[in-house]
């Protein structure tokens, strides 16, 4: 196992930018990506999530710790589209405009296959898959008019690759990936970029509680660097997709670590 690198500084990627994350209070890949924004130099930020106080929370914790204090939250359950809506006019207004979105929210879990519920299977597409493609919706048309924007998709080389008691997991991740692809032609019409991010385990105090130890060290052992990825690798590459160092990229999905460990 490679010992894990030292945390890379910010290099003003996304200066001056705006950006808006969905899911973002807690310990996961969406505030590490909120975070990452910051040091990397936007000028406002705002994030999401369905739970209040964590939200506040989490919009304290980085003003205090960054020092930037554009920086808002907004509750936002994406599998109700007025709540997105909502969301998204009012990033528009506080941020004068999103110049960035991640679509970090997502929905996980274990189940056999012969054992899951409609309920089970359709609450994890609804927020995993659906969630992107409500967001995403609402997020075009401002951007398009601008004839700007990226957005940038937290998909999972789960849409890739097989693991037992997934299926619903990796048929939404594989959802969000070929959602990218095809809405990225759409979007690069108008010069709006749209790509994905793959992780394949990224360690966080949301992900330990949803599966069990032994699973996740199985997992982590197979990768490419045996042991799972820091959440702020994740967000690193979601940064680069966002940055105009990826300007002629559209529909790609990347994957962080191994894609088939």
């Amino acid at each position: 196992m490679t010992q894990v690198p030292a945390y890379v500084p910010g290099h003003q990627l996304l200066s001056g930018k705006s950006v808006l994350i969905t899911a973002a209070a807690g310990a996961g890949i969406g505030f590490a990506a909120a975070r990452r924004c910051i040091e990397e130099g936007c000028r406002a930020l705002m994030i999401s999530d369905i739970h209040p106080r964590r939200l506040e929370e989490a919009v304290e914790r980085l003003k205090a710790e960054t020092g930037l204090e554009r920086i808002y939250g907004q509750l936002c359950n994406v599998t109700v589209e007025a709540e997105v809506q909502a969301l998204v006019a009012a990033a528009e207004e506080s941020l004068e405009g999103v110049d960035v979105l991640i679509n970090n929210a997502g929905l996980g879990g274990q189940r056999r296959l012969v054992d899951m519920s409609d309920e089970e299977w359709q609450s994890v597409l609804d927020v995993t898959l659906t969630g992107t493609f409500r967001m995403t919706r609402a997020m075009l048309p401002p951007m398009q008019a601008r004839g700007r924007g990226v957005i940038v998709n937290n998909a999972s080389v789960l849409g890739w690759r097989a693991q037992k008691e997934q299926a619903h997991y990796a048929a939404a991740k594989a959802g969000v990936m070929a959602l990218t692809r095809c809405s990225a032609l759409e979007a690069a019409e108008h010069g709006v970029r749209i790509n994905a991010v793959s992780p394949s385990i990224a360690l966080h105090e949301h992900l330990k509680k949803s599966a069990s130890s032994d699973l996740l060290e199985s997992l982590a052992s197979r990768e490419a660097f045996g042991r799972a990825a820091e959440v702020w690798e994740v967000a690193n590459v979601m940064i680069f997709l966002a940055s105009d160092y990826a300007s002629y990229m559209a529909g790609e999905v990347v994957s962080v670590s191994s894609q088939r460990a």
